[in-house]
C-alpha cells in the first residue's frame, strides 16, 4: 500500500475480511477483477493467487488485452478456452429457448455460470481454499457466480472485495490510481462482451445519459448505416442455426458475422429498464444484431412448424427459462427439466429462413420448412377443401356457452 495513506485506503484497511491462503482468481482484464489481483495479497493476505481467464469468446483483442493487463500487475492467468461448449450447450439451448428476459437475449447471465463452472473446478484441482471474484453488492453476477461456486465448490470460501469494502465505481477507479492499476473503460462501468451479446456499463448508466458512439462495437447509428439492404439466409437444423447464405458454417461463425452484418444495418441495439435479482431497476444497454436476426427467424420458424398447443405452452416455458438463466439457475434440475421440453419441440423444426435487413428492420421474406404445417390448400380462402357449410352447427354448438353468459347477464339486470 502507498506509504501516505488516502481516506479510501484507510476504509479498506479498517474493514474485517476473511484470509486465505491459495486462491483461485476470475480474471478478465476488467476494472474488477484487477483491483481483485492486487487487493489480494494486499488485504486478503494471499500467499499464491492463481489468476484464470476463461474465454467464451470475447474476442481475440480483449484476451490479448487482458493478458497485457495481467503482466504490468505481474500474475500469469490459466486460460480455459470456452468458446465451443458456450456455443454448442449454451447459445444453441438459447436460441431454441428464444431467450429473453425483459428484452435481453441473457448473455452474460449464462457465460458468468459457465465461467464460474470451469474456476471452480480448477479452484478444486488446484487445491485452492477460495476463490475470488470480482462482482458488485448491487449487480446480478454475484448471485450467479455465487450459486455455481456452492454447487460446484461448496466448501470453499467466495470472496468479493467489490462487496467486502463497499465500494462504488468512482472509489474503484480512485483506488486503482492510486495502486496503479491502469484503466481501459471506454465509459464508466466498462462493458462485458461474448460472441452473442455484449452488455455496456451495467448498472452505469444514468436516466438521461447520451451514449457516446464510439462506445458501440457493431451497432451503426441511423446516419452511419448502410445505404443499401442487406438480404440473409439461415438454416436451421433441429431450432440450430448451422448455415448462413447457403453455407455451412459452425455457430460462431453465423453469429460473428451476422453481429457485423446487421449491426451495420442499425440493428441490436437495446436500452431497457431492467429488473434485477433483486427486483431493483437499472438502466441497461445492450448490443446483440446476430441474436436480433436469429431469434426472430428461429421464432418464426416455429410459427411456421410447431403446432397452436405446442406454441402456446413453449411461450410459457420459454419465459421461465429465461428467468431461471438470467437468476443464475442454469443447472437446476428445473432448467434441465425446461431444456428436455424445449429438445422435444425442435425435432420438427429444421429450415430456412431468408430476411432483408435495412434501416434496423428485419423483414422476413422467405421460409422454406419440410417441416411445415402451413398448407394453404386446405385453409387458403381461394381452395375448396372442405364444404364450409360444416362449420354452420360446429359454430352453432361453440356459441352457446356465449349465450349462457347472455342469458346470466340478462337475468341480473331484471
Amino acid at each position: 500500500m502507498l506509504a501516505v495513506k488516502s481516506k479510501l485506503l484507510e476504509k479498506i484497511d479498517a474493514t474485517p475480511v476473511k484470509t486465505a491462503k491459495k486462491v483461485a482468481l476470475a480474471y478478465s482484464g476488467g476494472l474488477d477483477s484487477t483491483l481483485c489481483a492486487v487487493l489480494a495479497k494486499e488485504k486478503y493476505k494471499v500467499e499464491e493467487l492463481i489468476p484464470i481467464t476463461v474465454d467464451v469468446g470475447q474476442g481475440q483483442d480483449e484476451m490479448d488485452a487482458a493478458i497485457s493487463k495481467a503482466k504490468l500487475l505481474g500474475i500469469t492467468p490459466i486460460v480455459i478456452d470456452a468458446k465451443d461448449e458456450f456455443a454448442s450447450l449454451w447459445l444453441a439451448k438459447a436460441i431454441q429457448a428464444n431467450s429473453n428476459y425483459e428484452g435481453y437475449p441473457v448473455s452474460t447471465s449464462m457465460t458468468r455460470q459457465l465461467i464460474a463452472s470451469k474456476i471452480a473446478a480448477m479452484a478444486l484441482k488446484l487445491g485452492c481454499d477460495a476463490i475470488m471474484e470480482g462482482s458488485s453488492g448491487k449487480g446480478n453476477d454475484q448471485y450467479r457466480m455465487h450459486n455455481v461456486f456452492k454447487l460446484y465448490a461448496p466448501q470453499l470460501d467466495v470472496l468479493v472485495p467489490v462487496r467486502d469494502f463497499d465500494l462504488t465505481r468512482g472509489e474503484e477507479e480512485e483506488l486503482s490510481k492510486e495502486l496503479g492499476i491502469p484503466i481501459t473503460e471506454v465509459m464508466q462501468g466498462g462493458d462485458d462482451k461474448t460472441m452473442w451479446c455484449r452488455s455496456l456499463a451495467s448498472g452505469a448508466i444514468g436516466l438521461n445519459q447520451p451514449i457516446p458512439e464510439n462506445a458501440w462495437l457493431w451497432w451503426m447509428p441511423p446516419a452511419k448505416a448502410a445505404s443499401q439492404p442487406s438480404q440473409v439466409s439461415v438454416t436451421f437444423e433441429k431450432g440450430v442455426p448451422v448455415a448462413l447464405d447457403g453455407v455451412e458454417l459452425p455457430l460462431p461463425q453465423i453469429v460473428s458475422k451476422l453481429n457485423v452484418i446487421a449491426g451495420s444495418h442499425g440493428i441490436g441495439k437495446i436500452d431497457i429498464f431492467e429488473d434485477g435479482i433483486m427486483g431493483l431497476k437499472s438502466r441497461e444497454l445492450y448490443e446483440a444484431p446476430a441474436a436480433a436476426v436469429l431469434l426472430k427467424l428461429h421464432h418464426d420458424l416455429e410459427q411456421f412448424c410447431l403446432t397452436k398447443e405446442e406454441l402456446d405452452f413453449k411461450a410459457l416455458v420459454d419465459q421461465k427459462w429465461g428467468y431461471l438463466v438470467y437468476h443464475g439457475s442454469w443447472f437446476s434440475p428445473l432448467k434441465d427439466a425446461l431444456d428436455a421440453f424445449i429438445a422435444s419441440t425442435q425435432a420438427n423444426l429444421s429450415g430456412t429462413e431468408t430476411a432483408t435487413l435495412f434501416h434496423g428492420s428485419i423483414d422476413i421474406t422467405s421460409r422454406q420448412s419440410e417441416q411445415s404445417l402451413f398448407f394453404p390448400e386446405i385453409r387458403g380462402l381461394q381452395s375448396r377443401s372442405f364444404n364450409q357449410q360444416l362449420c354452420g352447427p360446429a359454430a352453432q354448438i361453440a356459441g352457446l356457452p356465449w349465450e349462457v353468459l347472455s342469458k346470466r347477464k340478462s337475468k341480473a339486470s331484471h
